[in-house]
């Protein structure tokens, strides 16, 4: 092979080579070079660019923390780990628009970034919580050879020491810190310029992370706190703790619009009506004075609240009477004539609240309510499927059921301790996402998020498709989950329970699907389509490298991926195919396309004829670690680029 550099100084283009900072850095030199004084910025002359004050004499309000160049470093770096495709462990893999991503979630981002960045309408994350309970302690590589790589060999023994010290404790604020700021610093890249972030977190970081997302994402794009009530707890305490946070930013709070879904109460009383409508056929009184009964009946806490009045029953559905008149002066006046009597009927004090072209549309779309004399003020009726809500900041729901699905999915194993709640992930990303989102989770842990996006696309229909990022975080051995995995033959790691979640929900879901389209009398239209429930895993292993010996000769890599998970790295690099697409084989284990696209690896093996032909028809990348400087290469550098 050759190196990146002797394909630079030969006049290729090559892609892969740029780091996380690059493009501003570069931006900034060309356009205002003023601000670059040798390797540092002059931020009192790109405060002066940008229009801001300039005042040394007060300090700001931030958070600060030991490491945060350090984590910041981390950021920029780049990765060292590429993707190989885990065929075993996928399902679906021909057909699915779905990832799941094994690895450290640093990585993954980083290798999710290049295809990704501004391309995610919703990130979900559980991260630790910091508290005894997830025995967190700083996982990043840190020492003084890292520091050196990073750029900041400039440290004193003391700061690394102090850094090593604050790092390495238990429930320690600035080792925490550390860790998740490069991993935001790389959601708020990959969020979509009207994406969003939630974060799971409790007291114990809580206002510490707001700060952090406050410098991350602005804090003018904060969107609010979500107060999720989970649990009761009877522990000796001051204050008895039963809930935790939802945290929620967004790329740019400007181009977000309300955020409203359709009713979820509302659907429990559609529910109910259809359960009706089967048993009473078109009795529209029975139907209603049953619903009536049922409506009363439903006292848990605030089980209907806000939608209880929708308890009126005719041949179009539910509906309530909305009322007609402005409840002060200035309202609309004009004559409205009653079907019957064919008097003008009766008006309110104040006017009419609408305007006339709106009732005359109810009134022919046979939503008006008459009195049945001209004596009663007309009303039009409000149709419960058209109620929304608001997303509120609070939310309660037992978890206690949520461990039972779980351990319902694993034939009663209790696989995996406190899981998130899938209908609390599906509750958010009804009003946050459209039918064909993209929604990420980093920490996917026992694949929640996941489950969530299959089942509501099941529920309407939608396309939202998922990637996942988990860790293969060893199980302890004596862990029911390590169990589990020894007796199905699955590695004892989180992301085993992750995968097997994924396809027992999506199993689940599959046949909940085919037994209701198997039901007598259910017309072909009214059947449902099974979502898409597969996904693509691929694991993350060490990138060639190259190496200089002892004698300063380079060392070039021996290469231990296949030529597809090959392909699939150059997919991503590049960015122009999705990596969920299934690339086409033209030549075996040489030439891979995609639409236009070719994507060679091995080329030394691919002739002239067909290196031609390739160019003649589509774009060429071709894996430049498999690739050498050779004659043939040469005479296509005008029409190639090289990938690392």
């Amino acid at each position: 092979m050759t190196s990146k550099e002797d394909f630079i100084q030969a006049g290729f283009t090559v892609v892969g080579s740029e780091t996380n900072e690059n493009k501003l850095l570069k931006f900034l030199k060309e356009n205002y070079p003023s601000v670059i004084k040798g390797n540092e910025i002059n931020l009192q002359e790109l405060k002066a660019i940008a229009g801001l004050p300039i005042d040394t004499k007060v300090n700001g309000y931030g958070l600060n923390f030991v490491g945060r160049n350090f984590a910041r470093a981390k950021y920029v770096q780049k990765t060292d780990k590429e993707l190989r495709l885990n065929t075993a462990m996928s399902k679906n893999i021909d057909t699915t628009q779905n990832l799941v991503l094994k690895g450290d979630n640093l990585d993954c981002l980083k290798i999710l970034k290049s295809h990704y960045s501004g391309k995610i309408k919703c990130i979900y994350i559980d991260p630790p919580y910091n508290t005894d309970s997830d025995e967190f302690v700083y996982p990043d590589k840190f020492d003084k050879e890292e520091l050196e790589v990073l750029g900041l060999a400039n440290l004193s023994e003391d700061d690394i020491a102090r850094m090593e010290f604050s790092f390495k404790t238990k429930k320690s604020h600035n080792g925490w810190l550390a860790f998740m700021y490069p991993r935001l610093l790389l959601a708020r890249d990959l969020l979509s310029k009207d994406g969003v972030i939630f974060i799971s977190i409790d007291d114990n970081e809580q206002a510490n992370l707001k700060l952090l997302c406050d410098d991350v994402f602005g804090e003018e794009n904060f969107c609010g706190q979500i107060v999720w009530r989970t649990a009761t707890d009877n522990n000796p305490t001051q204050i008895a703790t039963e809930h935790e946070y939802v945290i929620v930013y967004a790329k740019s709070k400007d181009v977000q619009d309300s955020w409203e879904a359709k009713s979820e109460k509302g659907q429990l009383i559609q529910n109910k009506y259809e359960e009706l409508k089967l048993q009473y056929g078109d009795n529209i009184d029975v139907i209603q004075t049953e619903l009536r009964k049922w409506i009363r009946k439903q006292t848990n806490g605030d089980n209907l609240s806000g939608v209880a009045h929708y308890s009126y029953v005719d041949e179009k559905g539910v509906y309530y009477p909305g009322n007609s008149a402005n409840t002060k002066p200035g309202g609309y006046d004009y004559d409205i004539i009653h079907p019957i009597t064919k008097k003008v009927c009766a008006k309110p004090e104040f006017g009419y609240r609408w305007k006339y072209e709106t009732f005359k549309t109810a009134a022919d779309n046979g939503d008006v309510l008459w009195g049945e004399t001209e004596k009663t003020i007309p009303k039009i009726k409000k149709r419960l499927d058209t109620t929304v809500e608001k997303l509120k900041s609070y939310y309660y729901e037992d978890n206690r059921g949520t461990s039972a699905e779980l351990k319902a999915l694993f034939n009663g194993n209790m696989v995996f301790k406190n899981p998130k709640s899938t209908k609390f992930l599906i509750h958010i990303l009804k009003f946050v996402t459209n039918s064909d989102s993209t929604i990420l989770d980093f920490f996917a842990g026992s694949g929640t998020t996941g489950h969530a996006v299959m089942q509501l696309n099941a529920e309407d229909g939608g396309n939202r498709k998922f990637i996942l990022c988990q860790i293969d975080e060893p199980i302890k051995e004596d862990k029911p989950a390590y169990k589990f995995c020894i007796e199905n033959n699955l590695p004892p790691v989180i992301s085993s329970i992750t995968i097997e979640r994924l396809k027992r929900a999506g199993e689940k879901i599959k046949k909940e699907i085919e037994d209701q389209n198997s039901k007598t009398g259910l017309f072909e239209e009214d059947k449902k389509q099974v979502p898409d429930i597969g996904f693509k895993v691929f694991d993350t292993v060490e990138a060639p490298k190259l190496k200089v010996d002892d004698n300063g000769q380079i060392q070039f890599p021996e290469l231990n991926n296949d030529a597809l998970s090959r392909i699939y790295n150059m997919i991503f690099t590049v960015g122009l195919d999705e990596p969920t697409q299934v690339p086409e084989e033209v030549v075996e284990d040489c030439i891979y396309k995609i639409g236009n696209h070719y994507y060679i690896t091995n080329s030394e093996k691919v002739g002239k004829e067909q290196f031609a032909e390739c160019i003649k028809n589509g774009k060429v990348f071709i894996d430049g670690w498999t690739a050498s400087l050779n004659g043939t290469l040469q005479n296509y550098k005008e029409d190639v680029k090289i990938v690392f």
